[in-house]
């Protein structure tokens, strides 16, 4: 049976989620690429970070309509992952992994299949608004409504990953 979890997340939710765990999330996420986690750094977060699930996405977006929202391969962002849970965030979804040692007692890594953009989409019942859009569709932050999206709890927050 899969969990329910709602976003902002508790440490509380995290902290009780194992590696291999089914998790169906609804609520809030945002996308975030190379270029977003480069300027979290520099101007901080354009939204509350508490709480908050990233979303290793580029969305295809068409009309404010999120037309693909497959996710992209996350171990490009291991060097940001000490930062971006001190300010809060409680998830990352993506695919492919990520260093499990950043996640203990902090946050969850949550798994949904590469190749699957479309599907993705289907999760996705608006677009809430959209942050740095000079960075291109790609990398720009989307914030993303999303309703009973199904994935897998990939590292939890006791350091278990089901990647390595």
């Amino acid at each position: 049976m899969a969990v329910k979890l709602e976003t902002p997340l508790s440490a509380d939710d995290v902290l009780k989620l194992k590696a291999g765990d089914r998790v169906i999330l609804s609520g809030v996420v945002y996308t975030a690429r190379d270029l977003a986690h480069k300027r979290f750094l520099t101007q901080g977060f354009p939204f509350n970070p508490e709480g908050a699930v990233i979303y290793h996405c580029g969305p295809l977006v068409k009309d404010m309509r999120v037309v693909s929202a497959g996710p992209t391969t996350s171990a490009r962002m291991n060097p940001y992952l000490d930062f971006i849970f001190s300010k809060g965030i409680r998830a990352v979804i993506g695919k492919g992994g990520m260093n499990p040692e950043p996640f203990k007692g902090r946050a969850v890594y949550f798994a949904f299949p590469g190749g699957a953009g479309s599907l993705a989409s289907e999760f996705v019942k608006r677009i809430r608004r959209a942050y740095w859009e000079d960075l291109g569709m790609a990398d720009a932050v989307w914030e993303l409504e999303v309703e009973e999206m199904p994935l897998i709890v990939g590292i939890d927050a006791r350091g278990r990953s089901l990647f390595i």
